[in-house]
């Protein structure tokens, strides 16, 4: 005789009801919505972002000082040194992105990075190819033409006007 044989049959297990739940979901059923409520009050609480609209009329001083500042700059022609001038175009320059991108960290920013991030912004004015921008302050004598000192005032008014 097989041993299996003499086993009693297996028992069906009890079904389990959903009525009443465990008490934890009890617990759940009274914290959830309690919890959308409080999301929602702090949602409400929260600063919105203001509309783009708003932004251009927030920055449009900003924008125009910047220019006015550009234009009222003394320009090196006839082979002035141009590091001081150079420097003073990074320092507005700096100065607005500070402004605009406070997050950015781009006042750290030097060389090709600076060129890049200013580019990535506005890629219209094309400051990455005015490498003299970021290594022009550093020349012991440092001397523009004409055509790059216009080119390059040109570019920086481009970026102010179309990014800032």
């Amino acid at each position: 005789m097989n041993p299996l044989d003499q086993l009693e049959p297996l028992i069906a297990p009890a079904p389990i009801s959903w009525w009443p739940p465990a008490p934890g979901w009890w617990l759940l059923a009274v914290l959830l919505p309690l919890l959308l409520w409080a999301g929602f009050k702090l949602l409400k609480r929260l600063p919105r972002k203001a509309a783009s609209a708003s932004d251009e009329t927030a920055l449009e001083p900003l924008r125009q000082a910047a220019l006015t500042e550009l234009e009222q700059l003394k320009k090196p022609y006839d082979g002035a040194d141009a590091g001081p001038w150079l420097q003073q175009l990074n320092a507005i320059l700096k100065r607005l992105c500070r402004e605009r991108y406070p997050q950015s960290q781009s006042h750290i920013l030097s060389s090709r990075a600076w060129l890049a991030f200013l580019d990535s912004r506005c890629p219209a004015a094309g400051l990455t190819r005015w490498m003299i921008l970021v290594e022009g302050a550093y020349r012991p004598h440092c001397s523009l033409d004409d055509k790059a000192i216009t080119g390059l005032n040109q570019a920086v008014a481009i970026w102010i006007r179309k990014h800032v």
